[in-house]
C-alpha cells in the first residue's frame, strides 16, 4: 500500500551506482512534493517541481551536498503554487528551467514526449501524460524504476480535469498507456499528497487505484462530478507559471 512519511525509507541506489534516491521535500501549504535526484560521481542534479516559498531551502540542501544544478523542470503548469525555478536560476547560476512544449509556458528549455534530460550517468524520459493539463509529463528515470508522475496520477488518487484544458478521457488513456505499462515494481512519486502517504507503486495503483481501475466512462463521469472548489492561488500562480523561470522572481 501507499507508503505514508512516517513508515517508508527511500530504497537504496542500484548497485554500483553513484547516486542519491529521491529525497522528497515537502512544501505544506500546496502539499506539494519537490524531488531532488543527482549523480553523486559527477554532481551532476536535477530539482522536479519546485515551490517558490522552499526555493531558497532546496538551494541550500544543493549547496551542502556540492551538487550542480542543471535543471529544475517542472511536471506542468501548477494552478496551486508559483514554480520556484525563477528564483533557483538567480541563486544557482547554470541552473536552467524545463517545461513542456505543450503548456503553453516560456521556459529556458521545452520539452515533449522522448526527451531525456541527462544528469551524469542517469536521465530523464519525459512521457506526454495530458489530461490535467494539456502540458502535464511524468518523468521516468532511464532504468525505469522510479517515475515523478505529477499530478497526472497521485496515490490513489489522480489530478482534476475541470479546468486548465483538463480532459478526463485524455487522462485514462494517458495513465493507462504511458503510466501503467511501466514495469510493476516502479515506484510511483506524485507531486502531491493530501494524506501523508510519500510513494507508490504502478502495481498498487494499476490495481487499487480507486479512479482508474474503473472503466474509462465511469472514470469520466466520476470526474465531472467532483465540484471541487478553485485552487486557492490560481489566479496569480497560473500567469506567473506560464512565465516558467523566466519571471522576475522578485515579483
Amino acid at each position: 500500500m501507499g507508503r505514508t512519511q512516517e513508515s517508508w525509507l527511500p530504497p537504496p541506489p542500484p548497485a554500483g551506482a553513484h547516486w542519491i534516491s529521491p529525497p522528497q521535500l515537502f512544501e505544506p501549504v500546496s502539499c506539494t512534493y519537490t524531488y531532488l535526484l543527482a549523480d553523486l560521481k559527477t554532481k551532476e542534479a536535477v530539482l522536479i517541481d519546485p515551490v517558490l516559498e522552499t526555493a531558497k531551502r532546496d538551494a541550500e540542501l544543493v549547496r551542502e551536498l556540492g551538487l550542480n544544478l542543471l535543471y529544475a523542470a517542472n511536471t506542468h503548469c501548477h494552478a496551486d503554487h508559483i514554480t520556484g525555478t525563477g528564483l533557483l536560476k538567480k541563486i544557482l547560476p547554470g541552473c536552467r528551467s524545463v517545461i513542456s512544449r505543450d503548456s503553453g509556458a516560456l521556459a529556458d528549455i521545452l520539452i515533449r514526449e522522448g526527451h531525456a534530460l541527462e544528469f551524469g550517468a542517469f536521465a530523464l524520459e519525459a512521457r506526454s501524460t495530458p489530461g490535467h493539463t494539456d502540458g502535464c509529463l511524468t518523468y521516468v528515470l532511464s532504468d525505469r524504476t522510479m517515475a515523478f508522475t505529477g499530478d497526472a496520477l497521485l496515490i490513489r488518487g489522480c489530478g482534476r480535469t475541470d479546468f486548465q484544458q483538463g480532459s478526463s478521457e485524455t487522462l485514462y488513456r494517458s495513465v493507462h498507456e504511458k503510466i501503467f505499462t511501466l514495469p510493476g515494481e516502479c515506484l510511483i512519486y506524485p507531486a502531491h499528497d493530501y494524506t501523508g502517504q510519500t510513494v507508490s507503486t504502478v502495481d498498487e495503483e494499476r490495481t487499487l487505484n480507486p479512479r482508474l481501475t474503473q472503466s474509462c466512462e465511469a472514470f469520466v463521469q466520476l470526474m465531472n462530478n467532483l465540484n471541487l472548489p478553485q485552487p486557492q492561488q490560481i489566479d496569480f500562480a497560473v500567469p506567473a507559471n506560464l512565465k516558467c523561470g523566466i519571471q522576475d522572481a522578485a515579483t
